[in-house]
């Protein structure tokens, strides 16, 4: 393979592969439900239980900490099993999840336990689905079309980063949380019946020969920290997400209580946000195609850090909150989407296929799974130093992080180094 991704490639092959538009709707689907969900329980923590800063931190850290604690596992079992089956399975159990938060609710029974719970159990579902996408895709495309199936799948997540706090401000507003989340909960039963109607069939993969449990559950790590440029990535994204955790722990509260966004405004500001990300998928092939991956991963790092910075700044100049939340939200995602379509497209086209899941797992370890170990601490530290001065923290981590990507600007050629 060259020094550069693959260019800019027509999508109208994959506009005309039906299984490739079944899982594209699947994922857009499935994308949509993932963000009520993450709006929801929070919101749901906030009005309807009354969730103090330490409950909402440990709420953010227990969703995420499922991450961590699994997604190793959900790799091993993404490469032994049926990746579709997979995905089916994950969208019907996190369906069946999601509707015990409102029929607790009307019942007056919901605690903040049981959020919690539902929080770590969907989180579970969601890198199952997350890995078992992702590594799927290869048997679905061909390796010239797959930077183009990211773009597009990754319009996806844009589009459900719009349309999903969009609706769940409203919903929020004219039926309660709760009742939000119930139809999130539907949408991943839509979800499960587009990846259902897939009908190709996934290669056989060799299994794994006289390999102990913690050598088949480690192998994606070992695969990653094998090769330069992803061991790069893999640390940049432990630094990011451990202090990405304290913005993503207070996000919905701060908006709220500190800055005074109704739920409506919060939506309409992290729907902007997917209006950032729609633009980073239209325009992430061509980017790709101009500017080499050594340069555009640390260069779309640092604008994700630095722009988080408004979100913080915010709440010294309350009459434009509103605007410095948009700003952070639409720069930040644009760059975001730009990193993300690269770096899935540079994993799937350097490794090989009976080891993509364990990568993608081991990927996901050091992204969101740190966010949970981040929004634990941040929980304690606001309590002593306020929730400005810890998103302030988390904002100089987030930037600081980009310094793991420099060495790439002198590496000199991409290679498999297995």
């Amino acid at each position: 393979m060259q020094g550069t991704l693959p260019g800019y490639p027509i999508s109208i092959a994959l506009i005309r592969n039906r299984d490739f538009l079944k899982l594209w709707t699947g994922q857009t689907i499935s994308s949509i439900g993932s963000r009520i969900t993450r709006e929801g329980l929070p919101l749901t923590a906030v009005f309807v239980l009354g969730a103090t800063p330490v409950q909402m931190g440990r709420l953010a850290a227990v969703g995420s900490a499922s991450v961590l604690l699994f997604s190793l596992a959900a790799g091993v079992i993404v490469d032994r099993g049926s990746r579709r089956s997979i995905m089916i399975g994950a969208d019907l159990g996190r369906a069946v999840l999601l509707m015990s938060v409102p029929i607790l609710a009307l019942t007056h029974s919901l605690t903040l336990a049981h959020l919690i719970v539902v929080a770590a159990a969907a989180g579970v579902l969601t890198v199952l689905f997350d890995v078992a996408y992702q590594s799927y895709l290869p048997s679905l495309v061909q390796p010239a079309d797959l930077l183009e199936g990211n773009r597009l799948l990754s319009l996806s997540g844009a589009t459900a980063e719009v349309i999903g706090p969009l609706s769940t401000g409203v919903l929020v507003k004219l039926l309660t949380a709760p009742i939000a989340i119930l139809l999130d909960a539907l949408s991943y039963v839509v979800s499960a019946i587009s990846v259902w109607a897939i009908r190709v069939k996934e290669p056989l993969r060799a299994p794994a020969v006289h390999e102990s449990a913690s050598t088949e559950l480690l192998a994606g790590i070992r695969t990653v920290m094998g090769h330069f440029a992803l061991r790069l990535l893999l640390f940049r994204s432990v630094m990011a997400f451990l202090f990405m955790g304290a913005i993503f722990a207070f996000y919905t509260l701060y908006a709220i209580k500190t800055l005074g966004l109704s739920t409506v405004s919060l939506g309409f500001a992290i729907a902007c946000g997917g209006a950032g990300s729609i633009l980073g998928g239209v325009f992430a092939g061509r980017i790709a195609k101009r500017i080499h991956w050594k340069y555009s991963f640390p260069a779309s790092a640092l604008i994700v850090g630095v722009t988080q910075g408004f979100f913080p700044l915010a709440s010294a100049f309350p009459r434009w909150a509103l605007l410095f939340v948009c700003a952070q939200q639409v720069v930040g995602d644009f760059a975001w989407t730009i990193y993300y379509v690269n770096e899935n497209t540079l994993r799937q086209t350097l490794v090989e296929g009976r080891l993509l899941g364990r990568v993608n797992a081991a990927m996901q370890f050091a992204s969101r799974g740190m966010i949970s170990i981040g929004a634990l601490a941040a929980g304690y530290v606001a309590a002593e130093i306020g929730m400005v001065n810890t998103l302030w923290i988390g904002v100089g981590g987030i930037a600081v992080s980009t310094l793991w990507l420099l060495p790439l600007v002198s590496y000199q050629e991409l290679k498999a180094e297995r």
